[in-house]
């Protein structure tokens, strides 16, 4: 299934529609149905070979007619195998072009709430993909039309009720934490850039957005108690979902740091950055603030995107460390259609690279973590639903108020290759530097998750 043909089907599903772009909705995992579903050829019919028993005085052993190969039966037999090696590719073929177009239809149907068609298709769907095959493409598609469905269903009964299993998650994150290089790049570029601003200051105050189980702070605190000047005064403020999960966290921190000899204080806030008052994350005198975000589509971490800038300008941190998603997750549905399905299927290919079919670790990252974030860009996700604006892009909101970029640093870049060189470079990973002092971590030329770091005005000379 080539590339074009791919394109063209798109451009008869969406020729009456605004999206003018169309090569960037069929990804590598498209062009690559076929080569991932391949049967491998199944070896030719040979003749049963013969035995020579010992000579016997009580059997006739004159010369008998030996019976001779005849290789006119393996050629037909070849012929006919790789007809029907043809005849499995072309129906794979047929099959995953089907699956694109079918999918691709539907989510034009939901967004213009034809409900009854969409609903017909993804039955259809359902029946065609599953999150085991062998094919990428494939998987991606088993959890697009879950999503979708999700979607549909919440549309005729007009209630939107998302649960987040956060232990499940976690377990989730960790693996993908082991099996990958993205959540260690988002960790490590975001704490040396939050190293250098706290250089030789005595006390700071990390604010962070939306904390989870705070696995990113050991390694800074590790790095921090063991400075020469001598450890800092670390406060800590952690957004999140739950005051008793973000309270085991503190716990847990807390008991990492005394053991490093380091003061830590923790302060849990049980809400989202955009909910909150300004006055419940205080900044106190003489103390360096940095306020990091790790982006995800897991779940709403944050709430109104406006109330949430206000609040980084009231605080007026030295450093914002800032790692997104490298995909429209706002906006109208078949944008963030479009978008979401690029993305997500690079990142399973890159997954696929790696790991096979039914790896545990592998089934365990897109079942507990990538489709649930699928689900929640698809079903859940988008203005209509949150009744709340989204940014576009955080870059570039924050650059349109005033904060200025603070390029990544060479430390910063010689840590993402020091993560990346703990992957084999024929999994096809690659690490890009941007002109405007970004870090880009991507798979064979697509960019999945960027670092970027900023600052205001005032503190960029001090």
């Amino acid at each position: 299934m080539s590339r074009g043909t791919v394109t063209t089907s798109l451009e008869v599903i969406f020729k009456h529609h605004t999206i003018t772009t169309l090569e960037e909705t069929s990804p590598s995992s498209w062009t690559m149905l076929l080569s991932n579903s391949q049967i491998p050829p199944r070896a030719a019919a040979t003749l049963d070979s013969f035995t020579i028993e010992p000579l016997s005085p009580h059997v006739d052993h004159r010369p008998r007619k030996v019976l001779q190969r005849d290789n006119s039966i393996d050629v037909t037999t070849s012929t006919t195998n790789n007809n029907n090696n043809k005849r499995l590719d072309q129906n794979a073929e047929d099959k995953g072009l089907r699956m694109i177009t079918l999918l691709l239809e539907c989510a034009v149907a939901i967004s213009v709430d034809n409900l009854t068609d969409a609903n017909r298709m993804l039955l259809e769907l359902t029946h065609m993909a599953s999150p085991y095959s062998p094919s990428c493409a494939e998987r991606v598609v088993a959890y697009f039309t879950k999503a979708m469905a999700s979607r549909v269903m919440n549309s005729w009964l007009r209630t939107c009720c998302p649960i987040v299993p956060h232990k499940s998650i976690l377990t989730a994150f960790q693996t993908f934490n082991t099996v990958s290089p993205y959540i260690k790049f988002a960790h490590f570029t975001a704490n040396q850039a939050i190293l250098e601003a706290f250089h030789q200051k005595d006390i700071v105050h990390i604010v962070d957005l939306d904390i989870m189980h705070g696995l990113q702070w050991p390694a800074l605190f590790h790095i921090l108690a063991t400075r020469p000047e001598g450890p800092p005064l670390v406060r800590l403020t952690g957004f999140g979902s739950s005051m008793e999960a973000l309270e085991e966290t503190g716990r847990q921190l807390s008991t990492f740091a005394k053991r490093l000899g380091m003061s830590l204080e923790f302060h849990p806030v049980a809400k989202r950055s955009g909910d909150i008052d300004p006055w419940m994350v205080q900044a106190r005198r003489g103390e360096t603030m940095a306020v990091h975000w790790l982006q995800h589509s897991l779940y709403d971490a944050t709430g109104p995107d406006l109330q949430t800038m206000r609040l980084i300008q009231l605080l007026s941190p030295r450093v914002i460390t800032l790692v997104e998603q490298e995909m429209l997750s706002c906006g109208s549905f078949l944008d963030r259609f479009v978008g979401s399905l690029h993305y997500y299927s690079t990142l399973f290919d890159s997954l696929g690279a790696s790991l096979a079919c039914d790896d545990p670790g592998r089934q365990r990252v897109e079942h507990g973590l990538l489709g649930r974030e699928i689900n929640n860009v698809m079903a859940i996700g988008g203005p209509a639903r949150s009744g709340e604006d989204k940014f576009v892009s955080w870059r570039m909101e924050l650059a349109q108020r005033g904060f200025l970029p603070v390029p990544m640093s060479s430390n910063a870049m010689a840590q993402a290759q020091l993560i990346l060189n703990m992957f084999p470079p024929s999994l096809g990973h690659m690490i890009l530097q941007g002109d405007d002092g970004t870090l880009r971590l991507g798979w064979k030329e697509t960019g999945l998750y960027t670092a970027s770091a900023w600052t205001v005005p005032r503190l960029l000379l001090h």
